[in-house]
């Protein structure tokens, strides 16, 4: 799969009013920048209603003065090549061409009349990498940046709305940017945490700083519940087994996020914990009786929608008991029936990527249609712009597609648009705060969990040496300087080993002869070693891995509790 890093930087430019709002081992974090970010007024957009008015009054007036093309472009949110909205270099350009037939992102915009954009970053590793072909995000002043060209192209529609900005930043092992922000752990971290307050605080600081580079909508959080075990495809990502636990979560997480202004997204509905196949290559079945999934898989999509969520994200998953052989994405059953129906969600629904290969069973046009009837509201990454433009269009014309069910999706959409567009936008020296770092670490610091060893004192005392996969490097040197800064001697061999494993690391890069090992990621694999010690932090970041260096320093407890089980260890050697 070829990607692109981006070659150019945005302009800075004058701008309107609009809301600022899948690696495991991020980068270090840096100081927020510190150059002046882009003025902000607090106007309306030219030709858009009053900042001030009711949203979804605003969304009826829009709605109907537009055109069929109009329509149709706000349903759609594809990616685009380059960081920055203007300005692009030449491979960056002719990924556009071959895309969308034209050069910039802000010319896409202008052409298909779009009502999003998706920023996207490939990462090697990442379970999301497969739909995301290219990188147009850095840093927080570049995003902003970018953000913001985008944000000028779309105010110069004909709809004169913001334009919906979305992400994939779950944190762990999909992050987008990782470069200046306040690194969230995986959210199985917060279910080891289990205290739904700090749950809420992290996410609002993540929510801030999101806003503050223009990002409208997060694809977060992760509802779906595991296995007992853990396993499957999800990991890391999901706060747990635990449905109920899991819902406490999930609405603590939109609570956050929202408050800061950035829509959260719900995903994968109908449930992809349950499954072992992976919906980026083949439909993955949901086996559970009907009776089962409402009892396993439901409960954190309800609550994350009775908490407000704005967006619930559609999986290309078959559930077998409601809707068999048909991916939820296209399933009328699902998305209308039980989505809208039973959980009485009234936000906007949006697909999951349309160049998975379970949407592609059928032509973009005729795919864009299908997921339009069946209830969604925005379609997420068309492989094709033109042909699903063209086939809603042709839709209309037919009778296929109702011009009802398009304006309703439309409404939804502006009026999520509207109302987050009422948050003023952070500047960005709120990213890196040291109040975002307190809250973050206070949960990271509930979060580490020790499933064999002792509870008290350090865990090792003397010189102590710290190894890893090489594919871990920054998190040991991460390690390593956190445990000194904690007053331990660390040397380059000898004394007291402590080994770190983390996502997608298997039985051989275990180390027997450890003192302690380590799982920075899902912690089944822990079921597996030998060492004397074994904790978890379930993530690899810079904040979690301080708090697990205060940990073995015995100037701190562990008490996080591990949210799926871990062979025959318990979920915790130091909590009940």
């Amino acid at each position: 799969m070829a990607f692109v890093r981006y070659l150019s930087r945005a302009l800075v430019v004058p701008l309107l009013l609009v809301l600022g709002a899948c690696g495991d081992e991020p980068a270090p974090t840096a100081a927020a920048p510190s150059a002046a970010p882009p003025t902000m007024p607090s106007a309306s957009m030219s030709a858009a209603p009053s900042a001030t008015g009711d949203p979804a009054a605003r969304a009826a007036e829009v709605v109907a003065r537009l055109s069929d093309e109009d329509l149709a472009g706000q349903v759609l949110m594809p990616y685009a090549y380059g960081g920055s909205a203007n300005e692009v270099d030449g491979v960056n350009a002719e990924g556009n061409q071959k895309l969308a037939g034209v050069r910039t992102p802000a010319e896409m915009i202008a052409k298909y009349r779009l009502g999003g954009l998706i920023l996207v970053g490939f990462t090697p590793g990442d379970p999301t990498g497969k739909t995301n072909p290219t990188t147009n995000v850095e840093n927080p002043k570049q995003v902003r940046l970018l953000t913001a060209g985008l944000q000028e192209a779309a105010a110069k529609l004909p709809a004169a709305a913001p334009l919906m900005i979305g992400m994939d930043q779950e944190y762990g092992i999909v992050t987008r940017v990782t470069e200046g922000v306040t690194m969230l752990p995986a959210a199985m971290a917060f279910g080891a945490a289990g205290q739904p307050a700090l749950t809420e605080g992290a996410w609002r600081a993540a929510g801030a700083e999101l806003a503050a580079m223009g990002v409208t909508v997060d694809f977060a959080p992760v509802a779906d519940t595991l296995y007992p075990t853990g396993g499957g495809i999800i990991g890391s990502r999901s706060f747990g087994s635990d449905p109920k636990a899991n819902a406490e979560q999930v609405a603590a997480a939109v609570r956050g996020l929202q408050s800061a202004g950035v829509a959260a997204a719900l995903k994968h509905f109908p449930g992809h914990g349950h499954t072992t196949a992976d919906s980026h290559d083949v439909l993955p079945p949901i086996r559970q009786d009907r009776a089962t999934w409402e009892k396993q898989d439901l409960p954190p999509f309800q609550s994350g929608v009775q908490a407000g969520a704005g967006v619930v994200m559609s999986g290309h998953l078959d559930l077998q008991s409601i809707d068999k052989g048909v991916p939820a994405t296209f399933s009328h059953k699902i998305m209308t029936e039980v989505l809208r129906g039973q959980l009485k969600f009234t936000g906007v629904a949006v697909t999951d990527a349309m160049n998975m290969e379970p949407a592609r069973k059928w032509p973009a046009g005729e795919a864009a249609v299908r997921a339009l009837n069946a209830g969604n509201d925005m379609l997420l990454m068309p492989p094709d712009i033109a042909a699903a433009r063209d086939g809603i269009l042709t839709g209309l014309k037919d009778g296929s597609l109702k011009r009802e069910r398009l304006t309703e999706a439309v409404t939804r959409i502006l009026t999520l648009k509207f109302r987050t567009a009422q948050t003023p936008q952070p500047d960005l020296s709120v990213i890196g705060s040291t109040s975002h770092e307190q809250a973050v670490s206070s949960l990271n610091a509930a979060a580490v969990t020790v499933l064999r060893g002792n509870c008290a004192g350090p865990l090792i005392t003397g010189p102590v040496s710290v190894f890893a996969p090489a594919s871990r490097e920054v998190a040991r040197a991460t390690l390593i300087k956190a445990l000194q800064d904690a007053g331990m001697q660390v040397q380059a061999s000898g004394g007291a080993v402590i080994r770190l494993v983390g996502y997608g690391d298997e039985r051989i890069d275990l180390d027997d002869a450890a003192a302690i090992t380590v799982i920075m990621d899902s912690p089944g694999l822990l079921a597996q070693a030998a060492t004397p010690t074994l904790i978890a932090t379930y993530s690899s970041s810079r904040l979690s891995l301080t708090a697990l260096a205060a940990v073995i320093a015995g100037k701190a407890k562990a008490p996080g509790r591990s949210p799926i089980a871990v062979g025959n260890l318990p979920r915790s050697a130091c909590v009940k």
